[in-house]
Formats: C-alpha cells, sequence, structure tokens
C-alpha cells in the first residue's frame, strides 16, 4: 500500500488479482450464515452478477431471499467484521477487475404489495406506516412499475425501462422519461449493521436527495436499505400501460443492446452528457473489449470480453477530452465497487 503523491488522505492499492489480500471468515459466521439459512460461497466470479459482465472474485458471496436474511446476515458481518457490499440488479456498477473485498450479499428479496404483511418482516411491529404499495429492496424496479400500472397505480410508469432493484433505486435516486424515486417514495426502511440498534423507517425527505443521488449514496455509512413505501395515484390501467410501452418504444430505440452498466455519466446542467461525448468525436471509441456505444455514446458497452480498466480508460478519456472542449466535468453516474487505486477511480481534471 503507497501513499499517492500529492494526495495525503488518498491510498493506492496493487489491485491485480495477484496480489489481492483475500478476506476470509471463521467457521461460526459460515455457521450462522447457514442457520438463516444462507449459503455462503468463497471467490464468487461478479461478472456472473452484473450487467456489464464485468467483475473479479467476491472473498465472500452469498444470496439472501428475504428481507429477514438480509438484515441479520449483515448484522452477521458487521458482527465479524467483514467489509460489507449489497449487490442488486448489478446494473449501474462496475465492479474492479480485483474483485470485491470482504462479503457481497446479492439481494433477491422479491416480496411487494399493498400491505405490511406482504413483505414477511422479521418483526413486523418495526414497520409502523403503511404505502400505496410496498416493496422489499430487492424486487426489481421495472417489474414493480409494472405491477403498479396493472393494478391501476400512477406513478412509476417511467420505471418500466429502467433496470435495476428497488433498494438500488432509493440510493441512486434513480430516474427516467422526466420521473424519478423522490418524486414517490414515501418512506425507506433502512438497517444500520453495527449500530446496535433495530431498522428504523427513513421518510423520504430525510434521504435528502439530489439529481441521481441520496444521503445514502454520499455517505459510505454502510446503511442497507430493506424495503421502500410509495405513495401514488390512481389511474386507468389502459392509459398507464400505454404511457410506459412509449417509454419501453423510446429505450429500445435509443439504447444499446449489448452488455452494460447503464448511463456512465451524469447530465451536466443544462446539457445532455451524450450530445458533449458524441460533439468530441467519441462515438464509438474503444479500448480493449470497451466501446462507446454508437448507438448512445453516453453508455459504454462491452464488446469483447472488457475488463474495468478498459471501461476506466474510457471514462478518463471522455472525460479528459470533454473537459478540454467544453469546460464541462462529465461526474460518473455509476458506482465502483472493490478494489481501486482510489475513490473516485477516475483521473483528476485539470483546472477542476
Amino acid at each position: 500500500m503507497t501513499r499517492r503523491h500529492g494526495d495525503s488522505d488518498v491510498w493506492q492499492f496493487d489491485t491485480s488479482p495477484c496480489h489481492r489480500v483475500v478476506i476470509s471468515a471463521p467457521p461460526a459466521f459460515y455457521e450462522a450464515a447457514e442457520a438463516l439459512g444462507v449459503t455462503v460461497a468463497a471467490d464468487e466470479p461478479l461478472a456472473r452478477h452484473t450487467t456489464f459482465h464485468i467483475g473479479g472474485p467476491a472473498d465472500l458471496y452469498a444470496a439472501v431471499n428475504t428481507i429477514a436474511q438480509l438484515e441479520r446476515l449483515a448484522e452477521l458481518a458487521a458482527a465479524h467484521a467483514l467489509p460489507l457490499t449489497i449487490l442488486g440488479g448489478g446494473s449501474n456498477i462496475l465492479a474492479s477487475d480485483g474483485g470485491v473485498r470482504g462479503l457481497v450479499i446479492a439481494n433477491q428479496t422479491r416480496d411487494f404489495g399493498v400491505r405490511v404483511a406482504d413483505l414477511r418482516l422479521a418483526d413486523p411491529a418495526l414497520l409502523t406506516v403503511g404505502a400505496d404499495v410496498l416493496a422489499a429492496s430487492g424486487v426489481a424496479l421495472a417489474g414493480l412499475a409494472r405491477w403498479t400500472i396493472k393494478q391501476g397505480w400512477a406513478g412509476l410508469e417511467w420505471a418500466v425501462s429502467v433496470p435495476g432493484t428497488v433498494g438500488g433505486a432509493v440510493i441512486g435516486n434513480a430516474g427516467a422519461h422526466g420521473g424519478d424515486i423522490a418524486r414517490n417514495l414515501a418512506w425507506a426502511f433502512v438497517a444500520d449493521p453495527g449500530a446496535g440498534r433495530a431498522p428504523r423507517l427513513r421518510a423520504a425527505a430525510d434521504l435528502e436527495f439530489t439529481y441521481r443521488s441520496s444521503i445514502l449514496k454520499r455517505r459510505s455509512g454502510g446503511a442497507v436499505v430493506l424495503a421502500a413505501g410509495f405513495t401514488l395515484s390512481r389511474g386507468d390501467p389502459v392509459e398507464l400501460a400505454a404511457c410506459a410501452d412509449g417509454f419501453l418504444a423510446r429505450r429500445r430505440a435509443s439504447q444499446p443492446t449489448e452488455p452494460s452498466a447503464g448511463s456512465i455519466f451524469r447530465n451536466p446542467p443544462g446539457d445532455v452528457a451524450g450530445r458533449l461525448i458524441e460533439a468530441v468525436g467519441l462515438k464509438g471509441q474503444r479500448i480493449g473489449g470497451a466501446q462507446v456505444s454508437p448507438r448512445h455514446a453516453n453508455f459504454i458497452v462491452n464488446v469483447a470480453q472488457a475488463t474495468a480498466a478498459d471501461v476506466l480508460a474510457l471514462i478518463d478519456l471522455i472525460r479528459q477530452r470533454v473537459f478540454a472542449q467544453f469546460g464541462v466535468e462529465l461526474i460518473p453516474e455509476i458506482l465502483f465497487l472493490g478494489d481501486w487505486s482510489a475513490q473516485p477511480p477516475y483521473g483528476m481534471l485539470h483546472g477542476v
């Protein structure tokens, strides 16, 4: 581990797979996980579990199916001082080639409905406030949106074309077509593993939503979203479905089909990231197995067994070119998981 020159509080790690320092767990951890009905595997390649099809091994990997398993396994990781990463649908992330240290929990909680009982909580009394629609954090956001449309609930039509899970959407304030999570979220049910307190309700106003972000994303305190409640309104299912079909058609016409993480950069104020990238001549640019999509310049696609290093090199190139020509700093929207030389891992721009 070496200190990076000129940056006293940033540390640089050698992240090549042959030098990775694996974090293991004692037998007691495995036994406690098994008692929860959870199997823990070692050295699971994350490329199998991300929409980018990129990512080195997780030291430890486990899939959970209920909110109770998610809460208790996260608490178990804290008790054994294991670094914890929650993986939802695997979109909107770039996992390091060196992998992710500690425990990765694949959040496969799928319960949703209109009653607190639909969530199968270990202690339903903790959830004291209802909502029009409630969903576990591992529910696919697009699937939830389709269900609400069929039930005649309006407000999530924009989400039918958005990949990822409810939990990730809450953390990143996911949005599309003029809508976002902040507009319809009533509350999030959040655990703080290792804090010595029960999960608690966080009102939407307390999450300090901004464009594609929330306080949960900006703070690395280890909070785990367990479930979310949404405030919706009644609508005509036929009209809602027609609106959603229009959004899906726009997505199919404008976005690539190759493996990707989704949009790479936030749109800067008053402009569109894809337009800027195309304007500097990088649409179709390729480094290694990663390419700026010829269909939509704000997507980087995996065209030939791309590595995370390939993608990061393209991100740096894009940011440098756009800043040099327009003076605009593009900020990545995706999250960077695992071993990187720094966080965030992309290079600094001259003058920023």
